[in-house]
């Protein structure tokens, strides 16, 4: 019988990073299995931010095993570190234990952190990369892309009928999903850094973007309004549980500052509101549209340390992310019911699309049966 390929090692790396989403951010997620002699002798994952590396972790699972690593073979989803941050290099570490091998799904393209190879192999230890494991390869993608962007990942949700609407010619969206689909969404909502919606949905919903009915809220999501005009009712749930919850509006950059508005901005942060002005993009002509999104999520990043973004808009503000190329990942609700209506409110709307080439196109990475709903999650083809 021939024994298992790396990519059965990173898969179960990779399985047991997963646990730790929305506790590690802005580390990026990762797994390590130590396997001797054919045998999983140890596994770890990076549980939290400041806590143990993947690599120590499961050394440390190895040893309470009674397993000796020496001599092992680690499979891990990321390059191992090199640098001292909030805990030692898992460099020193593989070489402390004498393992034999690292094989490693993806480099690590941080300049602190990267790089880690070179030390191993200095050190006699045999490095290679294999990207065989498509779950090992994803999980990753967030942190890689952050590191060399300076963007956050973006995640679009929505649910939608089997003709791709999202709601009612008058709006009513209330509740194109089953309960299973929505509890799914409160999960997400309970593991994000920030939502961003835009004031369409929160004049259609009066929304609270919080998660509910979930066991556990790994980190609480700041609330983020693209709000162009700071047109937002003072009244609204928003801004009456900014004091609790972290809410951010951002408006246009003059707008924020100016003499007729600054009595609004003055409520709006003795409620607890931030207003963070945002630039506008200019179309040809000199003419403003709507915010910048592209610098709306760099300044998450940058001033909020904000890793992931998820969407929950109507198809305008999922139309204008898309013309810009700005979502990565898409979950997606469908629903079985079919409206047939032209006028009711589509996932997306606002581009110019003429032909097939002009779509963003998306990788299924897996479909969920949910009732009779389907849960449908899409990553962005590069």
């Amino acid at each position: 019988m021939s024994l298992p390929n790396s990519k059965h090692y990173l898969d179960i790396a990779a399985r047991a990073a997963i646990r730790a989403l929305g506790d590690v951010e802005p580390n990026p997620l990762v797994g390590c299995v130590l396997v001797k002699d054919g045998r999983i002798i140890g596994v770890g994952h990076h549980k939290r931010w400041g806590g143990l590396h993947a690599e120590r972790e499961a050394l440390s699972d190895a040893r309470a095993r009674g397993q000796d690593p020496r001599g092992s073979t680690a499979f891990v989803t990321l390059e191992p570190c090199r640098h001292f941050g909030k805990q030692p290099p898992c460099t020193d570490a593989l070489i402390e234990a004498r393992v034999a091998e690292v094989v490693a799904a993806r480099p690590d393209p941080a300049e602190a952190s990267g790089g880690g190879f070179a030390v191993l192999r200095e050190a006699g230890i045999a490095c290679r990369f294999d990207g065989s494991s498509r779950l090992a390869m994803t999980i990753s993608e967030p942190f890689c892309k952050r590191v060399a962007t300076g963007l956050p990942w973006v995640i679009a949700k929505w649910a939608q009928t089997i003709d791709g609407r999202i709601a009612t010619r008058s709006g009513e969206s209330k509740w194109i999903s089953g309960e299973q689909a929505r509890s799914r969404v409160h999960r997400l909502r309970a593991r994000v850094d920030a939502i961003l919606t835009s004031m369409g949905t929160v004049i259609a919903d009066d929304p609270m973007l919080t998660p509910r009915g979930v066991r556990r809220i790994h980190r609480v999501a700041t609330r983020i309004v693209v709000d162009t005009g700071l047109d937002i009712d003072e009244q609204t749930q928003l801004v009456r549980t900014a004091g609790v919850v972290p809410t951010i509006i951002c408006c246009s950059k003059e707008l924020s500052t100016a003499h007729l508005m600054s009595e609004k901005v003055q409520r709006l942060e003795a409620a607890g509101v931030e207003v963070m002005g945002v630039p506008q993009e200019v179309l040809s002509g000199g003419l403003n549209k709507g915010l910048d999104l592209e610098l709306l999520l760099r300044a998450l990043v940058d001033h909020k340390r904000i890793s992931t973004v998820m969407i929950e808009s109507g198809g305008g503000m999922l139309g204008s992310l898309l013309e810009a190329d700005l979502i990565d990942e898409a979950v997606v609700h469908l629903a079985p019911i079919v409206l047939g209506d032209e006028r009711a409110f589509s996932a997306a709307s606002g581009r110019i699309a003429a032909h097939l080439a002009a779509g963003r196109r998306f990788s299924l990475l897996r479909a969920k049966r949910l009732g009779d709903d389907v849960e449908l999650h899409y990553r962005r083809v590069r």
